[in-house]
């Protein structure tokens, strides 16, 4: 016990930093850190005015009640802790990518028809006593603050956080104020207002008179510090025109503008851009932040569009969708189907007056083109029967072409062709055309049948007589041949005949009767054949007929020279035993049958008998083997005669 009475000292300094902020406050001292504030509550005042005027709750003046002056970071003296409460409170932070939206609960009231603070100079809501001497009013205040930390009095300011505003790539925001002055009777948008920096500055906006409602402006792709309590963001794709078209804006908003269109055009108010009405100018392709609540862009086509009257077939524009085909009534009474296409134009120029006088393209097809073009081709079929329609086709399109051009030209739209179809008429008469047809057809293949089988008997008659005038030729050759070779037999025979002195007058003339005539009989032949032949082949002829000259000739000196041979050997054997001799040789060489083939006999009277018939048989058998040796080398060498053979 005695311990703890020397050093109790000890135990002042550390009740004093376990108990320092009760002592501190019991001595009036505050201490307030730096990551915080100090928010003050005043219980009572000693000296001056103390109660709050109506409706504040704020005490600016030092009155009783919580204080808008709020205690910075440091030390504060005489803040009794009988007469002052002090809130600590921690700094208010914004993130990055997030907005602080401020709710004052003091302020004076907001004015008729806002729903909105206007924005007081108050250095980001931390000057709380600025706010409230400026005019600040109480509620959702139009003014935010950004990513940062501040110093705000929760007292008077309630902060909620939301996320900055993001706007995607190809995307618009259509923008809705919810605060301004009303929109004008008559109007379906504000006016445009200039300086807002895409409504971030919802002040600027409303003290430059901006209406409360849809804008005519839009915002594009990006973030922005959108305040949601003061306008409405829808995202919408944007306007895209693509290649071959272009766009025509209907604009619902902006001042009435003067007519374009001149007065020949009575459809219609076509204006200068900006205006409300028809653009005269017209978008080309590409991509557009067209606010399509106050506008409208109607796409038109500027390269050749295709329209199809046909039930099976439509076009990717779908214009023709609702197109079908045309029923027609012929003449004649038969209703048949045909498929019909149109190729239209619209020049970019023209454009303009095609959508202020039609309003869509879907329009000018449903009011102009179906109309005019069914009934052009309803028309022309009931001038005309089933088969005459069919056949004349081509000359119906080109006057189809024609007419329904000087239709569109009067509504700004360029015909560029019609085209008829598929032609479907009734079965009952296909079947009927088509039967007949058949039978043409079948009339033209046997007609065709015929001249073939008529072209086949003239080829065969040709080759017949192609193949007998080669049979002509080759006999009237071998007559030719035939007459040469008489010829030459008649002059071998003369030869031998004036070489050789026969002394049997008799047999000389008869073998020479028998050769002069079958010589003669050939040659009249011959003679007759070659007349036939003789127009057509008298260069044959003389070359034949030099050819013989020369075997002529050859023959000629053979008979002479065997003449002179003969002579010889008439010399040397007698003159009848060579008669006999050469009788003999020709008859073995034209081999004669002779029944009995060897006859000898005497001459009757007995003499001389015996020798003459031994001299035959002596002759007969060297006959018959010189003509087997003769036969032997025909075979192996052929015939010769040099004209030194003897008997």
């Amino acid at each position: 016990m005695e311990y703890v009475m020397k050093y109790w000292w000890i135990l002042i300094p550390v009740l004093l930093l376990v108990f320092y902020k009760l002592i501190f406050r019991l001595f009036g001292i505050i201490i307030i850190p730096e990551d915080k504030i100090g928010l003050v509550t005043k219980k009572f005042v000693l000296f001056g005015k103390s109660e709050l005027p109506p409706g504040r709750i704020i005490a600016v003046e030092g009155e009783a009640g919580f204080q808008a002056q709020t205690l910075a970071p440091g030390i504060y003296f005489w803040k009794w802790i009988w007469q002052f409460e002090i809130t600590k409170q921690s700094l208010t932070v914004i993130p990055q990518g997030k907005i602080g939206l401020i709710v004052a609960r003091d302020g004076k009231e907001l004015e008729t028809g806002h729903i909105l603070a206007r924005k007081v100079e108050c250095d980001g809501f931390q000057d709380t006593v600025a706010f409230l001497t400026k005019g600040g009013s109480k509620g959702r205040q139009s003014a935010y603050i950004t990513a940062g930390t501040y110093r705000i009095n929760t007292f008077l300011f309630e902060i909620f956080t939301v996320d900055m505003f993001t706007i995607s790539e190809n995307m618009v925001g259509i923008i809705t104020t919810l605060d301004g002055m009303p929109i004008e009777e008559g109007s379906i948008a504000g006016k445009e207002v200039q300086g807002h920096n895409n409504f971030q500055d919802a002040d600027t906006f409303l003290r430059a008179g901006g209406n409360k409602g849809l804008q005519p402006q839009t915002i594009l792709a990006g973030s922005y510090y959108i305040n949601p309590w003061f306008v409405s963001v829808e995202q919408i794709k944007m306007m895209e025109i693509p290649i071959g078209y272009v766009g025509v804006v209907i604009s619902y908003v902006g001042k009435d503008g003067k007519d374009l269109s001149g007065a020949e055009f009575k459809h219609g108010n076509i204006v200068s851009k900006g205006e409300k009405g028809v653009w005269a100018e017209p978008l080309g392709p590409g991509k557009y932040p067209i606010n399509t609540f106050i506008m409208r862009v109607e796409l038109v086509p500027t390269t050749n569009l295709v329209l199809n009257w046909a039930n099976a077939r439509s076009e990717s524009h779908q214009l023709d969708k609702n197109l079908s085909t045309i029923t027609v009534r012929s003449k004649d009474g038969f209703p048949f189907n045909l498929d019909v296409s149109q190729i239209i134009h619209i020049p970019t120029t023209e454009a303009p007056k095609v959508i202020a006088r039609f309003g869509s393209m879907m329009n000018l097809v449903g009011q102009v083109l179906e109309p005019t073009i069914g009934n052009y081709f309803r028309n022309s079929a009931q001038d005309s029967d089933v088969i005459a329609f069919l056949s004349t086709r081509k000359e119906r399109q080109d006057a189809a072409k024609k007419r329904i051009s000087e239709v569109l030209d009067q509504y700004n739209v360029n015909g560029v062709d019609t085209l008829i179809g598929d032609i479907v008429p009734p079965e009952s008469l296909m079947k009927t055309l088509t039967d007949r047809k058949i039978a043409e057809e079948q009339n033209t293949t046997f007609e065709t049948q015929k001249r073939a089988e008529v072209t086949r008997q003239t080829l065969e008659k040709e080759t017949a007589v192609a193949d007998m005038q080669k049979e002509i030729v080759k006999a009237d050759q071998g007559v030719l041949i035939a007459e040469r070779i008489a010829d030459a037999a008649v002059k071998k025979a003369t030869g031998e005949a004036s070489g050789v002195k026969i002394s049997s007058v008799a047999e000389a003339d008869r073998l020479k009767i028998i050769a002069n005539a079958d010589a003669e009989k050939t040659k009249v032949t011959a003679n007759a054949e070659a007349e036939k032949i003789k127009m057509l082949a008298n260069a044959n002829a003389e070359q034949i007929s030099v050819t013989g000259k020369a075997e002529a000739e050859k023959i000629l000196a053979i008979g002479k020279s065997n003449a002179e041979s003969y002579k010889l050997s008439v010399d040397a054997m007698g003159g009848d035993n060579f008669t006999k001799l050469k009788v003999t040789e020709q008859i073995g060489k034209e081999r004669i049958k002779i029944i009995p083939e060897v006859l000898i006999t005497g001459n009757g009277d007995g003499q001389n008998g015996p020798i003459n018939g031994l001299l035959g048989l002596q002759l007969l058998d060297g006959i018959m083997d010189r003509n087997k040796t003769k036969d032997a080398e025909d075979k192996n060498t052929g015939p010769k005669n040099d004209g030194k053979n003897k008997p």
